[in-house]
């Protein structure tokens, strides 16, 4: 069969929550992918940041391998011998005293929210049923129930209500509006260090740290949401860092699994995290031995390949060369390590139509918020494939003007 015919198939059978490019992968090695005709692309998503490691890494390969001939899931009904590994490991790496495993991101975050919530009514006396969280405009969270109740972007809440109450949303990058917003019932305060869906969105200078403090003084939890920055993809191993604070709750995912299996997690300290009871929350597949010991495996090639500090230091430079492209069609081009945005004027006609030429020239991004381009290779790219990358996307735009 050839790309027609499977986007034939998927467009009859699969339910249609997606607008992909029509391209149809069926291979990936590093940070390249070939289609069904064998067509190479540098894909410049990594899978929204779940492939930092790059595609097919041979270590994980092998180390999946190994665990799926010995044991693959128990349920948390019984112990595993991967499990309570990762467990520590993670715990050390990020400096928590205690780690909760799910599946999906939007599934640590509601982890996170349940967490907050039973700390406010056990921690701090708010009264039961009456705990608050803020979040932030144009956050993006996952689209759960709970989790779409305070999204700002129609698409994710148009006839999906009646919603879950109990958050606040304020501007994102205002440390004022966070201020005004704090009252004796708010339980935590939820933040992208960085807004990626939203587009590349890198707040001022100095306010996760002075969120951060003003969550302090107030006994207020802070909970970075670091699923797409976090495991160093934008140059740190948590974007956090860069403002040198260390959240309260951390939420962890994507590349977490390497790009083989799905695997999330919430970190927090011993006082927060020991709220939870047994029987009070979990998953049949959260924790189980083949997702930790891919976990365990990747988290080794994050530290042993030096990712965080070449995303820094090739992020650096492809920002730099993105920034020397002249084009009538561009307002910003804004990112931290290699998660990076294009930001397009609104008469440039939408970023799809740049996706899909680029596409054409063999680069695979992905439009977001209709006007920006996002650039976030697998962190194991070399500096000539950028070389390469970047001379595409200046005769895309050459052309599209």
């Amino acid at each position: 069969m050839d790309t027609k015919d499977f986007i034939v198939i998927e467009d009859i059978y699969g339910a249609h929550n997606y607008h992909p490019l029509d391209v149809v992968l069926a291979q990936g090695k590093g940070a390249w992918v070939w289609d069904v005709e064998g067509r190479k692309y540098l894909d410049c998503l990594s899978g929204y940041s779940a492939v930092n490691q790059g595609h097919c890494h041979p270590r994980l390969v092998r180390r999946l391998q190994q665990q799926a001939k010995k044991l693959t899931l128990t349920s948390r009904a019984f112990r595993n011998d991967q499990w309570p590994l990762l467990a520590k490991e993670l715990c050390e790496l990020l400096g928590y005293e205690m780690v909760l495993p799910m599946n999906s991101g939007a599934e640590a975050v509601e982890t996170a929210l349940k967490m907050a919530r039973k700390w406010a009514y056990q921690k701090k006396g708010v009264p039961l049923d009456q705990a608050e969280i803020i979040a932030c405009a144009n956050n993006f969270h996952g689209r759960t129930i709970s989790i779409i109740s305070f999204s700002t972007e129609p698409l994710y809440r148009n006839e999906f209500g009646p919603f879950t109450p109990g958050f606040r949303v304020i501007p994102y990058g205002d440390i004022e509006s966070l201020q005004a917003a704090i009252n004796p019932n708010t339980a935590a305060f939820l933040v992208e260090p960085i807004q990626a869906e939203a587009g590349i969105i890198i707040p001022p200078p100095g306010y996760l740290k002075r969120a951060y403090e003003i969550c302090q003084q107030n006994k207020v939890l802070f909970i970075a949401d670091e699923i797409q920055t976090g495991l160093g993809r934008v140059g740190k191993l948590l974007a956090s860092e860069y403002e040198e604070i260390k959240p309260d709750v951390v939420v962890i995912g994507k590349s977490l699994g390497g790009g083989f299996v799905p695997i999330s997690a919430t970190l927090s300290s011993r006082e927060i995290m020991g709220v939870f009871k047994p029987g009070e929350h979990g998953s049949t597949f959260g924790g189980n031995p083949l997702a930790c010991a891919v976990a365990r495996e990747a988290l080794k090639v994050i530290k042993e390949e030096n990712l965080p500090e070449r995303a820094a230091t090739l992020g650096k430079y492809f920002l730099d060369q993105l920034k020397t492209i002249k084009s009538p069609h561009i307002k910003e081009v804004r990112g931290r390590g290699l998660l990076i945005g294009i930001e397009l004027k609104p008469e440039a006609g939408g970023a799809r139509r740049f996706c899909e030429a680029l596409k054409e020239a063999g680069l695979l991004c992905k439009e977001t918020h209709d006007h920006v381009i996002r650039f976030a290779p697998p962190l194991v790219v070399k500096e000539k494939e950028l070389r390469w990358a970047f001379k595409q996307v200046k005769r895309v735009f050459r052309q599209l003007s």
